[in-house]
């Protein structure tokens, strides 16, 4: 074992383990679990909020701290946008680096990392909440502050550099790792919850970014030709549920639209493990982890050609104009009828799951808070 005294002390923000878990929750949970498994690590999990504090301890893995407060996390951000004040150190005691895993940047003594899992907030506001908007002005202030920012792909990477003018050397990509387990779903299991054997599955949070309304009105111009194929929707409600909802109610074939909400990790890999076909049309994605996970799973993906997901996916999806219903309902078409097509992406895809390991992140990450440690 590595002294404690020679031990990388890191304090990550664990506020998105939290209540329902999203992207980065998956991504802030294994980045701790390698940590975790580290002996040239000591690391500290953090949690600035009044609701669900009491929880985190039961949620880290075994050997890192949890460091709570009862302040609400609307109150920090708004302070932190405005003042240094309080140090995050207040809560975590003295350490080396500070990475904040989901775009606020606490003002802190030690040296910062700054996790942007996208730009939507620039690059597409129309399609973000208003209060993700606010997300520009705390980065922007980190970003004054010397905060170095771990961008998830040269997607990200280049917005960050482009719209915040800021030099080569404080952007640095690191990608995400694939989730682990999903490639062992039971296919029967998944057939069940989503009430049919033939289905489109759909993963993520129903808001307007996800272009769910132009997924349903593709899978309507296949429907015919597949009588027994469902579209099946897995995700949290969000402020996009009621365009979806309005687009469904107006379909031909709304009646075969299932929307299941949140789903567990086992129930996400049940239905992977027996959807015919993922789609994942988004408008603008820094990384995109549904892609990965249907590949893991063996599903062929179609999927946009818009952010990082070209980046992410490489050649072993479908990828289309996420606005053109059209190509979107030719393209899933295909993927569903040619078994030669599907072949090949499954095959494309195992490979191109293997590019993705979480304990290379980690191991990267780990690189990045020793530089900014040492600088």
């Amino acid at each position: 074992m590595t002294p404690e005294g020679e031990r990388l002390r890191v304090a990550l923000d664990a506020n998105p383990l939290i209540h329902e878990r999203t992207g980065v929750g998956h991504f802030t949970a294994e980045v701790l679990a390698g940590l975790a498994a580290r002996d040239d690590v000591a690391t500290i999990a953090y949690a600035i909020t009044r609701t669900g504090r009491n929880d985190l301890a039961g949620m880290l893995p075994r050997g890192v701290r949890p460091a709570t407060s009862w302040v609400p996390a609307r109150v920090a951000y708004t302070m932190w946008a405005h003042s240094g004040w309080p140090l995050v150190e207040h809560w975590t005691g003295p350490v080396d680096v500070v990475h904040a895993t989901n775009f606020v940047s606490p003002p802190s003594r030690a040296p910062g990392v700054v996790t942007v899992h996208d730009l939507a907030f620039v690059t597409s506001p129309e399609l973000c909440r208003p209060e993700s908007r606010g997300y520009e002005a705390l980065l922007r202030r980190a970003l004054v502050r010397g905060v170095t920012v771990h961008a998830v792909s040269d997607y990200v990477a280049a917005t960050v550099r482009d719209h915040f003018g800021v030099d080569d050397h404080q952007v640095v990509r690191v990608y995400e790792g694939a989730a682990p387990m999903l490639d062992r779903g039971d296919a029967g299991a998944g057939r069940e919850l989503a009430g049919s054997s033939r289905y489109i599955l759909a993963i993520g949070t129903v808001e307007p970014r996800k272009n769910l309304p132009r997924l349903v009105r593709a899978f309507d111009a296949l429907a015919a030709e597949h009588t027994d194929l469902l579209l099946v929707v897995a995700g949290a409600d969000g402020w996009g549920t009621a365009a979806f909802d309005a687009t469904v109610g107006t379909s031909r074939a709304g009646d075969r639209v299932r929307r299941l909400g949140y789903v567990t990790d086992a129930q996400r890999a049940d239905l992977l493990a027996g959807a015919s076909a993922l789609a994942y049309p988004s408008l603008d994605e820094g990384f995109g982890h549904p892609p990965l996970e249907a590949m893991a799973a063996s599903v062929p993906v179609v999927t946009a050609r818009t952010g990082a997901l070209p980046e992410v996916v490489g050649d072993a999806a479908v990828l289309v104009d996420p606005v053109d219903v059209d190509e979107l309902a030719g393209a899933l078409g295909q993927v569903l009828d040619d078994d030669d097509l599907r072949a090949r992406l499954v095959a494309r895809g195992h490979a191109r799951v293997a590019e993705f390991p979480w304990s290379r992140a980690v191991d990267n990450l780990v690189a990045l808070y020793r530089d900014v440690a040492a600088a």
